[in-house]
């Protein structure tokens, strides 16, 4: 062994060995794969995504547009030093244009306050900007508001906006693009009576197209004045149905004579009056009855909505037919009937209609009838049937007899 020791072949046959296998313990880098970074082992790369950027620049004379909002950071070096960085974020990224002239360039997107044993990646690296004066011009502001949000047969003036001015403030050249302020109303419902509402400004150019500006104040009051379209119409009296026999219609008249109708300005132009419907075939006295007042097709609202009317008529003739009999009938032959009230078993009535039907009546012409067949022993409270000539009415003194039922006695 000691010799092979000394045998210089043998060495560098061993030593041959020794890399083959030191050079087969090496893990494979590919680096077409993904997440595979070749850097040593004591070194990190890290990813910060949304790193907000800092604008330097003369804000009150200038308007800047075109940094990004935010950039995406990689650091690489140290492990320790990209792991402190990437937790404390105790960098600044800017864009620095302190020194840039009005108009469009290309400008850097840098960093400080980072290690310089990092290796730093700014994506993107540049900002297309644009520089221009900071201006401010003061415009009138025109409200706006759908028609939709009106109720049928309401029309909507002329708004008012406080304050009606408002001081905007952007670059020179977008300023100048602005066509339109306006200040739109929105409502979740109809209205039917003036409104306040507040609403916010926008600025825009000759295409309705919203502009970046600052607009103050941001918000603003507008009233939307509210009216009815309306005017006022007779009401007219319709009467319907016959009045019952004997019985002559000698007025109807209105407590009130006119009513205001609201509707959209083309429906009013076709309406020169309302009405109510008198139904007489019930009516056979002086009435006073509350009625609708009815609207045509279109109209909004009526007032007043309802309306008093009096109703005059005059009887043909009228006459008091005294001591009618009430005839009992279904009483069976173990039972007797008793009248209480009235305790002579008749009754009267009022009859009317025409004056030579009414003048030739008598109690024969009427007859007056009481049903038992149902009834138990004990008092009771009974419905008398009248039977009656045609075309007169009548009317009990009392609608209820009061009868007392018994068995008779053996």
């Amino acid at each position: 062994m000691d010799k092979w020791m000394d045998n210089p072949w043998f060495i560098r046959v061993v030593a041959l060995v020794l890399a083959v296998l030191l050079f087969g313990s090496v893990p494979e880098n590919d680096p077409n794969k993904p997440g595979d970074v070749n850097v040593p082992s004591d070194e990190k790369v890290a990813t910060i995504e949304d790193v907000p950027v800092k604008r330097v620049y003369d804000t009150d004379t200038l308007v800047v547009s075109g940094v990004p909002e935010t950039v995406t950071v990689t650091l690489q070096g140290p492990k320790n030093i990209v792991q402190q960085a990437k937790t404390l974020r105790n960098f600044e990224v800017f864009v620095d244009l302190t020194d840039t002239e009005l108009g469009n360039q290309r400008v850097p997107i840098t960093i400080k306050d980072v290690s310089d044993r990092l290796t730093v990646t700014i994506e993107p690296g540049y900002a297309n900007v644009s520089i221009q004066e900071k201006v401010t011009k003061e415009f009138k502001v025109e409200a706006e508001f759908s028609g939709n949000i009106v109720e049928e047969g309401y029309i909507a003036e002329k708004p008012e906006v406080k304050p009606s001015k408002v001081q905007i403030t952007g670059a020179k050249d977008v300023v100048d693009k602005i066509t339109f302020v306006k200040a739109t109303v929105n409502s979740s419902g109809k209205i039917s009576e003036t409104i306040t509402r507040e609403a916010s400004v926008l600025a825009l150019d000759k295409d309705m197209n919203k502009l970046n500006v600052v607009v103050e104040p941001q918000v603003v009051e507008v009233t939307i004045p509210i009216k009815s379209s309306s005017k006022k119409v007779p009401i007219d009296i319709v009467q319907k149905g016959t009045p019952p026999s004997g019985v002559t219609i000698d007025s109807i008249t209105l407590e009130t004579k006119e009513a205001e109708i609201i509707a959209d300005p083309g429906v009013l132009e076709g309406f020169d009056n309302v009405r109510v419907e008198v139904d007489v075939s019930k009516i056979d006295e002086d009435t006073e009855i509350t009625l609708p007042v009815i609207i045509g097709e279109g109209i909004v609202k009526v007032s007043p909505e309802t309306v008093k009317v009096a109703v005059n008529v005059t009887k043909a003739s009228e006459k008091s037919i005294s001591n009618v009999p009430i005839e009992i009938d279904g009483m069976g032959e173990d039972f007797e009937v008793n009248f209480l009230d009235p305790a002579n078993g008749q009754t009267n009535l009022t009859v009317s209609g025409p004056s030579d039907i009414v003048s030739a009546l008598s109690s024969d012409d009427f007859k007056i009838l009481i049903d038992v067949s149902q009834l138990d022993e004990g008092n009771h409270e009974v419905d008398m049937k009248v039977t009656a000539p045609q075309n007169i009415t009548w009317k009990l003194a009392k609608e209820k007899a009061s009868i007392s039922v018994a068995k008779k006695d053996a």
